[in-house]
């Protein structure tokens, strides 16, 4: 089992891309779910788009989510916040979610990577995190 990434984007294409490049460099193995736009296609974020993604990409060792900007973040932690609730009542049928505060792209393929070698889920969030400091010049 892996971890499992849900990249949130306001831009479906954008959180589709992102899933597409991520993948290319990390392998099959990962489950990488796009969750970008509102339910009806347009631009924004959707609460229930991510909830499925993460269900999706959820394999059993936790689901890390990384959001674009804006409401994505809002969005995202609002949905970690009722699968915490769900999981107190539910006694642990909800899986463990870590939000990343990691730039989109560079955080999703560092992740991605080293949730292909079976990293644990704060091991992955860390690598996404750490994108911070990839120079470009």
């Amino acid at each position: 089992m892996t971890v499992g990434i849900v990249l949130v984007s306001h831009s479906a294409a954008l959180a589709r891309a992102t899933a597409d490049v991520a993948g290319a460099l990390s392998g099959p193995d990962v489950l990488l779910e796009p969750a970008g736009g509102t339910d009806d296609g347009g631009m924004g974020t959707s609460i229930e788009l991510i909830r499925s993604a993460v269900t999706k990409a959820d394999a059993g060792d936790g689901v890390l989510i990384l959001m674009d900007m804006g409401s994505s973040v809002l969005t995202a932690k609002t949905l970690q916040a009722d699968l915490e609730d769900a999981d107190l009542e539910e006694d642990g049928g909800e899986p463990t979610v870590r939000l990343a505060d990691a730039p989109f792209v560079e955080g999703a393929v560092a992740a991605a990577v080293l949730a292909s070698t079976g990293a644990d889920l704060e091991a992955v969030a860390q690598s996404a995190e750490q994108a911070w400091s990839m120079r470009k010049l």
